[in-house]
This record gives C-alpha cells, sequence and structure tokens, in this order.
C-alpha cells in the first residue's frame, strides 16, 4: 500500500471545502487561493484548482467579476453565491462531525477510557 496515494486521496476529500473556506473569507483571485493553500502546507496546483472553480461554477455555488489589471490581462476574482454559502454550511458541519469522530477514534485516552469504561460496567 502507498502512503502517498492514501494521502493524496485524503486532500482531495477536503479540497472543495478548503477552497470555498478560502473565498468564503472574502473575493478570491485563483493565484491567491493557491498562496493561501501552499501558506497552510496543503500544496494545489492551478491543473487541479481551475476545473474545480469551474464545476462549483457551474454548481452556482460561486460567482466571479472580471478586474482589469495594471500588468496584463484582466483577473477573475471569485466569490461565494447564498447557494454556496449554504454549501459551505453543509461541508463545515460535515467537516466538524467527520474530524470529532477521527479524534474520538484516533485519540488514544479517550479509546482507552472508552475501553475502561465497555468492559468494566
Amino acid at each position: 500500500m502507498n502512503i502517498d496515494n492514501t494521502a493524496s486521496q485524503m486532500r482531495k476529500g477536503v479540497l472543495e471545502f478548503c477552497i470555498l473556506s478560502v473565498i468564503k473569507q472574502g473575493e478570491a483571485y485563483p493565484s491567491d487561493i493557491i498562496d493561501k493553500m501552499k501558506a497552510a502546507n496543503f500544496n494545489l496546483l492551478e491543473g487541479t484548482l481551475y476545473p474545480l472553480l469551474t464545476r462549483l461554477k457551474n454548481a452556482e455555488f460561486l460567482t466571479y467579476r472580471w478586474v482589469e489589471s495594471n500588468s496584463g490581462p484582466p483577473r477573475k476574482y471569485f466569490s461565494l453565491t447564498e447557494k454556496g454559502a449554504d454549501f459551505y454550511k453543509e461541508l463545515e458541519a460535515t467537516w466538524n462531525e467527520l474530524s470529532n469522530a477521527v479524534k474520538a477514534v484516533t485519540d488514544v485516552d479517550a479509546t482507552n477510557n472508552f475501553n475502561n469504561n465497555f468492559n468494566n460496567p
């Protein structure tokens, strides 16, 4: 079994949530999203980001506006729609539930307390 493949699958599972989290903080340009993800040690390539942004836009979770740039072509800035904000809340609740479940299972002290209580009623 290859840890790189498993780690990649785990990152893919939370990628959408993380990208929407960045955009939720304020209108975002794709390179700013990539920079913020890299700063959090979550490497993200443009080839991964752009198709995901398009999919989220097509699902009506994102909208965008063009902004003229002094150093090249116009830039597309993304923001959450109302539908996107609702979807984000659902993802956040799911993440919190999943995160708490994983912590409960992997926390050695909590697991030992559970086992002691289960085995000694």
